[in-house]
């Protein structure tokens, strides 16, 4: 895979910046912030959930939407951009993402602007839910967001093995537990 970018708009609430900025650590996904945000840069609450990663991520700031497709303008004929919004019937998974996708994300309480989603309805995609219930909580969405394309280009980049097994550990078989005695 080329590139994952994960785009959020005018974010509020610093702890899920933070895990989606671990996200992004840990998948090599590049974070871009379009401004203004609902928190300043340094906020403990943002540190804190994005534990030591900060310096394992490619973080971008812009000033305004305008600005960042300004810095990343789509190649003729080619869109790379999926906007994430509860108002379309096509779901994230019905996508083919391109090797380079930047995955778009609105405010916490707001969403992307309807001008936005009015504009490229092609692009729309969402995350299936319960009807009766407004949406997930923005980090998971990324992550869920993230995780297709990832899945989509066989995990590029990604190990597959985990520490134990390099370790030469063997996971035992789980034993049950008698809960009433813990």
């Amino acid at each position: 895979m080329s590139k994952l970018h994960l785009v959020l708009v005018e974010p509020r609430i610093p702890q899920n910046t933070g895990s989606i900025a671990r996200t992004c650590a840990v998948t090599g996904a590049a974070l871009h912030l379009v401004h203004p945000l609902g928190f300043r840069i340094d906020d403990a609450k943002l540190k804190r959930a994005g534990l030591d990663y900060w310096d394992k991520l490619d973080i971008f700031h812009h000033d305004s939407l305008d600005a960042f497709f300004a810095a990343y303008p789509a190649a003729e004929g080619q869109n790379p951009y999926f906007y994430f919004t509860a108002k379309t019937g096509t779901l994230y998974t019905d996508v083919s993402y391109p090797d380079e996708t930047f995955l778009i994300f609105g405010r916490e309480d707001t969403g992307l602007a309807d001008s936005i989603l009015a504009a490229h309805p092609e692009r729309c995609v969402r995350i299936p839910m319960r009807e009766t219930l407004r949406c997930l909580n923005l980090s998971n969405s990324v992550a869920i967001a993230a995780y297709e394309v990832l899945r989509q280009h066989d995990f590029a980049g990604l190990t597959r093995d985990g520490r134990y097994a390099k370790a030469g550990w063997e996971p035992q078989t789980p034993r049950a537990y008698d809960i009433s005695q813990i």
